[in-house]
C-alpha cells in the first residue's frame, strides 16, 4: 500500500528519522559482556594496608550522589553512587588512596575515578558509598586525611 501525496523513500527516510529520536535508556542495570571492569573496585583493599605514603594532605572532603548516578566518570566508568570511588581535582586516575574521617578515624580505601571541579575549600569528592562508610552521610561534609598509596597510570 502506498501513502499518497509521499513517495516511498521520503515515507522511509522519516520512519528512520522518528525511530532515532525514540527515547531509550542510556545505561542498564545488566551487565553486558562488553562493559570494562570496574576498575575503582578491589579485590581486597587490605592489600594496600602496609604501602608506604607517598603523599598525605588533610582538608574538607564532600561526596556526591543520586545526582551523577549512571554518569560516565572522567575515567570512562559508570558512576555508581553506592560504590567506592572518588573524585580528585587533579591526581590522575586510577591513583589509590586511603580517607581517614578524622572526626571518627574511620578509613576507606579507594581508588580515583572522577574529577571534580576545583573547589580551594575542598580536596576530595567521595562516592555516598565511601561517606557511608566513613560514617559522613548525615554531616556531608567532614575533615579528612588523604593518604596516596599508589599513583595512578590513568588519564590526567
Amino acid at each position: 500500500m502506498r501513502i499518497q501525496n509521499i513517495p516511498l523513500v521520503q515515507f522511509f527516510l522519516l520512519s528512520l528519522f522518528f525511530y532515532g529520536c525514540a527515547s531509550s535508556p542510556r545505561f542498564t542495570s545488566e551487565r553486558s559482556r562488553f562493559e570494562k571492569k570496574d576498575s575503582s573496585r578491589f579485590d581486597d583493599a587490605s592489600s594496600f594496608d602496609n604501602y608506604e605514603v607517598l603523599e598525605t594532605v588533610t582538608g574538607t572532603a564532600s561526596y556526591y550522589a543520586d545526582k551523577y548516578n549512571g554518569l560516565i566518570t572522567y575515567s570512562g566508568e559508570v558512576y555508581d553512587m553506592y560504590g567506592l570511588s572518588a573524585a580528585h581535582p587533579f591526581y590522575q586516575m586510577g591513583t589509590v588512596v586511603r580517607v581517614t574521617n578524622l572526626s571518627n578515624n574511620k578509613k576507606v580505601t579507594i581508588k580515583i575515578n572522577d574529577r571534580m571541579p576545583f573547589r580551594p575549600d575542598r580536596i576530595i569528592d567521595l562516592s555516598l558509598g565511601c561517606a557511608m562508610e566513613l560514617d559522613m552521610v548525615n554531616a556531608g561534609i567532614t575533615e579528612v586525611k588523604v593518604e596516596v598509596l599508589e599513583w595512578g597510570s590513568g588519564k590526567k
